[in-house]
């Protein structure tokens, strides 16, 4: 199958695990780098999968060796596609194409884990950032590289790799280009775990449903809080929570797990 007529972006849910989602970047003979139509198929994936009431996580991974080399060198040198165009031709390309990725992600409200099993590079890095879990194969490799054809990180990843590793190492990566190894990354705290490859899939699901086992609009509401919390002040954030609490607490998924525990058995949660 060619690449014009082949998927290029899968998304299935996980036949062991009907509660979990599957969504893999699918252009392993271009490292899984972003089109323009990739970029309007991922949004259109993520809004199946939020409406979706069966799905109650998602993980998101590459075909083949890489996780994605992040922009496409080819169309870059040809200045083609998501490349193309004068100084406010691609402003307005970047605004209303890669951007919208890091904007759709930041309102997905159910948790979303990056299973990295090969190397992360550009926007394929900033892509990692913006998911909530992090698990890499022990060979991957990450780089935040634009510096290094001369470009900056257009889809706003310097921000993003800030608020996830901090500035000054957010620094270190966005001003130098260097790559740097799975271990380094779990040191500087961009991924959560790292595994050999023919393990990733298996603990980055087994986190999954550690998750997926929990009321789902506490998580949804949970996620949302904490991501919403970070640039509010105190006072602001307690409302949030406290508005939160009174929605939740008035589920019937919140008198069952209460139920549960008092009667010492698993809670059967509904999303109800």
């Amino acid at each position: 199958m060619t690449e014009a007529h082949a998927p290029l972006i899968l998304s299935a849910p996980d036949p062991a695990h009907p509660t979990l989602r599957w969504i893999t970047l699918n252009r392993p003979e271009a490292r899984n780098a972003w089109t323009e139509p990739m970029i309007r198929l991922f949004i259109t994936l993520l809004d199946e999968a939020e409406a979706d009431d069966s799905t109650r996580v998602v993980l998101l991974t590459g075909a083949g060796a890489a996780f994605s080399a992040g922009g496409d060198l080819k169309a870059m040198a040809e200045h083609t596609g998501m490349f193309a165009g004068g100084p406010v031709e691609l402003r307005s390309r970047y605004a209303r194409g890669i951007q919208e990725i890091p904007r759709r992600l930041a309102r997905f409200d159910k948790p979303i884990i990056a299973v990295i099993n090969g190397p992360a590079v550009g926007a394929g890095l900033d892509l990692t950032t913006m998911c909530d879990l992090r698990f890499a194969a022990a060979g991957a490799r990450f780089g935040s590289t634009f510096v290094t054809l001369g470009l900056v990180p257009g889809d706003g990843g310097a921000a993003l790799l800030a608020r996830t590793v901090g500035l000054p190492n957010a620094l270190d990566l966005v001003l130098t280009g260097r790559l740097i190894d799975a271990d380094e990354a779990l040191k500087i705290g961009l991924v959560h775990a790292v595994l050999p490859f023919a393990e990733l899939r298996a603990a980055a699901v087994e986190r999954a449903l550690l998750i997926a086992r929990n009321a789902p609009l506490a998580v949804r509401l949970t996620k949302s809080a904490a991501i919403r919390s970070m640039n509010l002040p105190l006072d602001v954030a307690l409302e949030l929570a406290a508005t939160y609490q009174g929605v939740v607490q008035n589920t019937a998924d919140h008198d069952e797990g209460v139920r549960a525990i008092l009667e010492r058995r698993p809670p059967r949660f509904e999303g109800r």
